[in-house]
């Protein structure tokens, strides 16, 4: 019975770890766009780094500030066009503790807009450790989470 409540609380945490990715990375698309301002606004915020406020990267590790933050790991990808846009494409930049290389594509509309990214990828172990004979029984699971919104170039 024990196991079986560690396991609901294993899999309620994971649930609510990959809704909330969700959030962040659509929040920091959207602010990738926009910024503080309107979308008509004359510069984008820059991608980063993540230890810097008023930053898209800072704004995706904001939206999962409420987790254990020693029992995850989390890398952002930005695609944007205040990193600069070669062939109508924009430039990417990764931060975090594992480089990311998920590559963008071109907007349809692409000399009129810019398709600017949000990848972040999320790696958490379980809140309730579970192990038999030092064998973990459930395995740390990764979230990887992509949006794409259009910029006014």
């Amino acid at each position: 019975m024990v196991m079986l409540m560690a396991y609901a609380v294993d899999y309620g945490y994971f649930f609510i770890a990959a809704a909330g990715i969700t959030s962040a990375s659509r929040n920091a698309a959207e602010y990738s766009i926009a910024g503080y301002e309107a979308p008509g606004q004359a510069t984008l915020p820059p991608a980063g780094p993540y230890t810097t406020t008023n930053t898209v990267s800072a704004e995706a590790i904001a939206g999962l500030a409420t987790f254990n933050t020693s029992s995850t790991t989390t890398s952002v990808q930005v695609c944007s066009k205040s990193n600069g846009v070669s062939s109508n494409v924009a430039k990417c930049t990764s931060y975090g503790p594992t480089a990311l290389s998920y590559t963008p594509g071109t907007d349809p509309e692409a000399p009129h807009f810019v398709l600017q990214r949000v990848d972040i990828t999320y790696t958490v172990q379980p809140p309730i450790p579970l192990s038999f004979f030092k064998i973990s029984l459930l395995p740390n699971m990764t979230f990887h989470r992509q949006v794409s919104m259009r910029a006014l170039d």
